[in-house]
């Protein structure tokens, strides 16, 4: 039987490629987010509607985006995202983000923060 940290941990992963990768914010907000969507990144509106409509227009501006999970931190309520973003033109961050989940798995608050790709460092261990 799976945890419920484990299962809260594959809830987020499919919900961030379902609409990420797959371009289906829509969808992934129906099958992944509670009651209600807390937003705290300062560029998408709060709430559903404001997530909904920031991933389309995304995916219509920036077509062949990905985003790769490297590790995945999970405690209490909380699942933690440490991704490489690859954008058209060459663009690469990394990124933490950061859910909380009600009690039946449901993410319903999120933060991010977001790091280019630096084109050099003065160490040689890397961002993942």
């Amino acid at each position: 039987m799976t945890s419920k940290l484990d299962q809260n941990r594959e809830n987020v992963i499919a919900f961030y490629e379902m609409m990420f990768n797959d371009c289906e914010p829509e969808k992934a907000i129906e099958q992944f987010a509670g009651s209600q969507y807390i937003q705290h990144n300062p560029h998408v509106k709060d709430g559903k509607q404001g997530f909904i409509e920031y991933f389309q227009r995304m995916a219509k501006e920036y077509p062949g985006k990905s985003v790769t999970v490297v590790r995945s931190v999970t405690e209490g309520d909380f699942v933690v995202l440490h991704c490489h973003q690859v954008w058209p033109g060459g663009l690469e961050y990394a990124g933490i983000d950061i859910f909380r989940l009600d009690n039946d798995g449901k993410i319903i608050e999120h933060w991010d923060v977001l790091q280019t790709l630096p084109t050099d460092s003065k160490n040689e261990n890397g961002m993942f």
